[in-house]
């Protein structure tokens, strides 16, 4: 049986309840399960999954990831939103916690990128649907300018249709 879907993603933190405050402000998420000042488990705000993000303390002394500049590991994590106007307000609050680091036009990917508390990268991203795929949206990465991209979409145009979201029958 093939791989479905991610249905989590855990990461090790300096400080859990900085990271849980990060991640519901900045992206939405909401508690589930947590035991303060060492574990988290968050629920995305869209999901009805048990959990979408993990999060364990391992204290301050804690060095930053060398993951890409030394050693393996993750590069990021990705989610999606579901309109531009979200990604829109995303970008905002990124902004306004000093977390956001690039912005990113692929194609048939509008990305965002940060960095929360612990310099953990992740993007969030919307897809163009299917039925808008285009030779111009073909794979590249140039500086993503939302406000025209809002004008070519639309700022509630449903993203990802027929790409990671299927097509109502």
């Amino acid at each position: 049986m093939p791989v479905q879907r991610l249905n989590h993603a855990v990461l090790y933190v300096r400080d859990v309840d900085r990271s849980v405050a990060f991640y519901t402000e900045a992206l939405g998420f909401r508690v589930r399960t947590a035991l303060p000042g060492r574990a988290a488990f968050l629920q995305a705000e869209g999901s009805t999954n048990d959990h979408d993000l993990g999060l364990f303390a391992i204290g301050g002394e804690a060095g930053a990831s060398t993951a890409g500049r030394g050693a393996v590991g993750l590069y990021h994590l990705a989610w999606e939103v579901d309109t531009l106007a979200e990604l829109a307000r995303i970008a905002g609050v990124l902004r306004a916690n000093g977390a956001l680091v690039g912005a990113s036009d692929h194609g048939s990917t509008k990305a965002l990128y940060a960095q929360d508390p612990d310099g953990l990268e992740f993007e969030v991203s919307w897809l163009v649907p299917a039925e808008l795929l285009s030779p111009d949206t073909a794979m590249r990465t140039t500086p993503l300018d939302l406000e025209a991209e809002i004008a070519r979409y639309g700022a509630g145009t449903a993203g990802g249709i027929g790409v990671s979201v299927p097509v109502a029958p």
